[in-house]
């Protein structure tokens, strides 16, 4: 099997010259195909390790999927995985968090270690379970980082008096995709029950089935408890599952799979021959998104061949549509008293008769990507862009993401998209810009996105995020009640292009996408979102605490409207902005078919069969 010169680790080489991904198992160097610029990388950090004596599951090491631009293209890149966090020995204490993992200067969390009996759960990018006390207040679990992972669970108090220590149940650690369960109070003379690790994240929409546990990664350890109290089980992703004590199996917690960022195992109780389980080492997966250069030297040449990486012809063939419609995922915002909405995935509209050209040959299966909404961030972090819904490969059909909303400081600023993300109203920062190209058709250009509204500053008011139809709407007014934060651009109506095709098709917002999110303002009312799925902002007082603005609807491409707090958090997010959506229409002759099952094929008014994506899958056209 062919490798990737210079990488420590597994190498995973799925195509040449496109799409190539590979798993990157040990620190090392990365080198990238010649001419690539841009990658998609799944940077997953060493899960926390499981706590001793009562204890709690690690947390999840943070599971951070994203698009980067690359400096320059292809060469040698830097790549660390973390390694996961040890669990507690003897004497008992918490578990130790996991390592970060980095992708170049990108880097996500490493996992939060589990608490001990009478003890809290650590940060991280998943945190770590509370354990199990014997005494009020119960312990609480770590706090996860914001779009990479989750809370772990809190623990359990004891029952009623008098009740043995083995009521008490440990927390799970948080999972990327779930918190951890809480460990459950045992009602006297019966014993408590650890919680469950939470669920890790399925990331093989973008790379595939991959890595040890089916492409699900980072899931929370499992909560201990004592003398025969059930365990609680590993998440789903690698995590660990807990210990028990006599007449359990085992008192140990179960180490994290390598190389999925789990956590580890709590331990059930203290001695010299219990520990809670290791978190699970960490991975980077990278997807190189982009063609290489095709220049050869001669030298090169008979690497590759002997190599057997020379690349082959790739045939093209053209696809007729009755036209496409496809919205990116909208932009996701901040936490802030003036935060900006997020902007509206940008919209393709094609008309009838439109064609389209494709790598591989007729019949081959289309793979079709739907843009997923861009995550809610923490205090003064924007929020992040949606991604990209792709027709085909990178040379097919695009709809950009929305840009992320504008948070508290300046270097925070919205972010440009398929349409920008609104200004925050710290100072005066203006809205992103709508970057959306208008896509070559029979008979003209078909994008759109607009950029997001202006914030405020002497008002403290965010400025909407665009939308496909319109720009978001700048904050107004001055400091204190009145008027408003900016509302979010309106969306684009594409029934008059693709013909009404009823709910199923075009769900909730009734045939209107890609509307931009509300900015919100200090002592005065958020800003609406805009029709077509954008997500309305939180207005509130100060001193009133922490509000969540409204996420972008799924499936329309909606930015989130932005949220509100008085001041910095350990973790509270702002809104997501909604996943994306993908619509073709086929001449009636043609046979359709999609994966996987959440994705259909129906037959529309007009004699024509509709592919209808709400998930990444692939398209089969003959």
């Amino acid at each position: 099997m062919a490798t990737n010169g210079g990488i420590i680790g597994v190498s995973n080489k799925t195509s040449f010259g496109r799409c190539v991904v590979t798993s990157v198992t040990a620190s090392g160097c990365l080198t990238l195909q010649p001419g690539t610029a841009i990658v998609k990388a799944a940077i997953i950090s060493g899960g926390g390790g499981g706590g001793g004596d009562r204890a709690a599951g690690g947390g999840a090491g943070g599971l951070l999927n994203q698009q980067i631009n690359l400096a320059s293209t292809g060469g040698s890149v830097p790549i660390v995985v973390g390694a996961g966090g040890a669990g507690s020995g003897f004497p008992a204490s918490c578990g130790t968090n996991g390592a970060v993992s980095t992708f170049i200067t990108t880097s996500s969390v490493g996992g939060g270690g589990g608490g001990r009996g009478d003890f809290p759960g650590k940060a991280g990018g998943s945190g770590g379970g509370g354990g199990g006390t014997t005494a009020p207040p119960a312990e609480p679990g770590g706090a996860g980082t914001c779009g990479q992972g989750n809370a772990g669970g809190v623990g359990s108090l004891r029952g009623s008096v008098p009740v043995p220590t083995s009521a008490c149940g440990s927390g799970g650690g948080g999972g990327a995709g779930a918190v951890g369960g809480a460990g459950i109070q045992g009602a006297f003379p019966g014993p408590g029950k650890g919680g469950a690790g939470g669920a890790g994240l399925d990331i093989s929409p973008d790379y595939g089935n991959i890595g040890p546990t089916c492409s699900v990664f980072a899931g929370g350890g499992g909560g201990g408890t004592r003398i025969g109290a059930p365990a609680g089980a590993g998440g789903t992703g690698g995590g660990g599952a807990g210990g028990g004590a006599p007449p359990s199996p085992s008192a140990a917690g179960t180490p994290g799979v390598a190389n999925t960022g789990g956590g580890g195992g709590g331990c059930g109780s203290s001695g010299p021959s219990s520990a809670g389980g290791t978190g699970g080492p960490g991975i980077v997966i990278v997807k190189e998104l982009n063609a290489a250069s095709g220049m050869w030297s001669m030298q090169s040449q008979f690497q590759a061949q002997s190599q057997g990486s020379w690349p082959k012809f790739i045939p093209t063939h053209t696809m007729v549509t009755k036209g496409i419609f496809m919205v990116g995922g909208g932009g996701g915002t901040s936490v802030a008293p003036s935060g900006g909405g997020g902007g509206a995935g940008g919209l393709v509209l094609t008309p009838n008769s439109y064609t389209i050209t494709l790598c591989g040959n007729a019949g081959d299966a289309i793979p079709i990507t739907v843009g997923g909404g861009g995550a809610g961030q923490a205090w003064a972090t924007r929020g992040t862009s949606g991604g990209n819904s792709v027709v085909g490969d990178l040379n097919g059909l695009t709809s950009v993401g929305g840009g992320g909303g504008g948070s508290y400081t300046t270097p925070s600023s919205a972010s440009p998209g398929g349409s920008g993300g609104g200004g925050s109203g710290e100072g005066v920062q203006t809205g992103g810009t709508a970057t959306q190209p208008g896509q070559g058709g029979d008979s003209g250009t078909y994008g759109f996105g607009s950029a997001g509204g202006t914030g405020l500053g002497p008002g403290r008011a965010g400025g909407g995020g665009g939308g496909a139809g319109a720009a978001g709407t700048n904050g107004s007014g001055s400091l204190g009640p009145g008027p408003s934060g900016g509302a979010g651009g309106d969306g684009k109506s594409v029934i008059p292009v693709m013909g009404s095709l009823g709910t199923p098709f075009f769900g909730p917002t009734n045939g209107t996408f890609a509307g931009g999110g509300g900015g919100n303002k200090c002592t005065a009312p958020g800003g609406a979102g805009g029709p077509g799925g954008g997500g309305a902002a939180v207005g509130t007082a100060p001193g009133s605490g922490f509000a969540v603005g409204t996420a972008g609807t799924t499936n329309t491409g909606g930015g989130g409207g932005a949220s509100y707090d008085v001041g910095p958090r350990a973790c509270a997010c702002g809104a997501a902005g909604g996943s994306g959506r993908v619509i073709i229409n086929f001449p009636d002759a043609r046979t359709v078919s999609v994966t996987p099952g959440a994705n259909a094929v129906n037959p529309s008014p007009g004699s024509t069969k509709t592919a209808v994506f709400t998930v990444s899958g692939t398209l089969t056209v003959s």
